[in-house]
């Protein structure tokens, strides 16, 4: 049993109005790929969170105040289907496996939840998810409603779990921190395979396949998300997934990949030359994005707030657009007008941690987070110069760059995990030629 995630349920728990509110957290079930073929499961998040626990079709449901405080449900043994779909760890098991103080068959939820939730007036409960549990839940809290004139308390109030199990996710243990770490080791070789075996006339599905093979190889949940492998142009679509187009000599490569470790997430992105060697534009373009991104990095520490590590990326690469004389006109006019926003259109960084979007507000009444210890941030500056802007001399355009790392805040500064990546220009080129990273320990 992994002591990390019988921690988050007892913080929860703990956070929860004894008497008065339970939980309920779900897991999913494989969505169908096509026909009758499914994709790789992968657990819900928060249930993840809360269980350690990766079957398909599982409820956890916690309960503050009784002598069976967490119960899970799950699917029983069942040898005729385990030959099928594999093994399953089964309710008998459960207890120990898992340190739940219950464990029944899934195929007794409906039946046990009335008992269960009678006596709780309010319910941690997420909706939107699966619109057949979430018509049976509220069916349910109907029918217990109808007992209240017997006594029974029933649930009134089904409440978003945002305030609760997602600000916990926002703040990391030192544990989920080591696991961020491992994730990005595996994430440091995968890049640095990239930079060796990208070339002029490699597709970049190739390169795609590589850095999933190297993440799996390592034993890696996976990918945390969709490769994106962009070479020349293609590096201008932020979301660009296609990955099958070969690349071109004098055009650089924008990756943006990260491996799961226990499915949390890393995110990093590199852009090189797929030659080896930065042109003028190019290495002009990648040095503003790096200097914007070193200045972020530096502000990234407590105290300071989510959105002002932005500001302070941005105001970077608006000097040096206007240097480059892509504006015309000032840098405090150009932030005042925005007009930046054609070549620089999306936020320096976003939450990280089990999604690679991860949970927790941004704001808090009205006023950007601030950040601080355990707190665990993207910091991706870049800059898109369409291929068809005439707005610039044609020998900018269709140059896409994009530097990102993943930075945890710490007591007094911050930890970069994944600087092992290289970024530095002659740093980028040498990797490009063959000088390889430190393994993967």
């Amino acid at each position: 049993m992994n002591p990390l995630y019988s921690r988050n349920r007892d913080r929860l728990l703990e956070s929860l109005e004894e008497g008065t509110t339970a939980a309920i957290f779900a897991t999913g079930t494989p969505p169908i790929r096509n026909h009758d073929c499914e994709y790789r499961f992968r657990p819900d998040s928060d249930f993840w969170y809360l269980t350690g626990f990766d079957e398909p079709d599982a409820v956890l449901v916690l309960l503050p105040g009784k002598g069976e405080r967490s119960v899970l449900f799950l699917q029983e043994k069942n040898p005729k289907e385990e030959v099928w779909t594999g093994r399953r760890l089964g309710t008998e098991a459960a207890r120990s496996e898992l340190g739940v103080d219950a464990a029944y068959p899934i195929d007794e939820l409906w039946s046990r939840l009335p008992d269960l939730l009678a006596g709780y007036s309010r319910v941690v409960y997420r909706t939107g998810r699966d619109e057949a549990r979430d018509r049976r839940m509220m069916e349910l809290g109907a029918a217990l409603r109808m007992k209240v004139r017997g006594g029974v308390v029933a649930p009134s109030e089904w409440l978003d779990p945002a305030p609760f199990v997602h600000e916990m996710r926002l703040v990391k243990s030192p544990d989920e921190i080591a696991l961020m770490r491992r994730a990005a080791g595996i994430t440091a070789e995968a890049h640095g395979a990239a930079m060796r075996e990208a070339g002029p006339g490699v597709n970049e599905s190739v390169i795609d396949g590589l850095l999933e093979y190297t993440y799996r190889k390592h034993g890696s949940t996976g990918p945390a998300y969709t490769n994106i492998v962009a070479g020349g142009a293609n590096a201008c679509v932020l979301h660009y997934i296609r990955n099958g187009c070969e690349l071109r000599d004098g055009d650089l490569l924008l990756i943006d990949s990260g491996a799961e470790w226990d499915y949390y997430a890393s995110d990093v992105t590199r852009t090189f030359p797929v030659n080896g060697t930065f042109g003028a534009e190019q290495r002009a373009v990648y040095e503003l994005v790096l200097d914007a991104q070193k200045a972020a990095i530096e502000h990234t520490r407590p105290g300071n707030t989510f959105v002002s590590v932005h500001d302070v990326a941005t105001r970077v690469l608006v000097e040096g657009m206007v240097e480059l004389g892509w504006l015309d006109c000032s840098t405090e006019e150009a932030l005042e007008n925005e007009s930046y926003k054609r070549f620089y259109m999306h936020r320096t960084g976003l939450w990280l941690g089990l999604d690679v979007h991860d949970c927790g507000s941004y704001y808090v009444e009205g006023e950007s987070r601030i950040l601080a210890p355990g707190m665990v941030t993207t910091v991706e500056p870049g800059i898109y110069i369409a291929p068809d802007d005439d707005t610039v001399d044609k020998r900018w355009r269709g140059i896409g760059v994009r530097i990102e790392d993943d930075v945890a805040v710490t007591e007094d500064k911050n930890e970069v995990l994944t600087a092992a990546i290289p970024k530095e220009v002659d740093e980028v080129e040498a990797a490009c030629r063959g000088e390889s990273l430190a393994p993967v320990g």
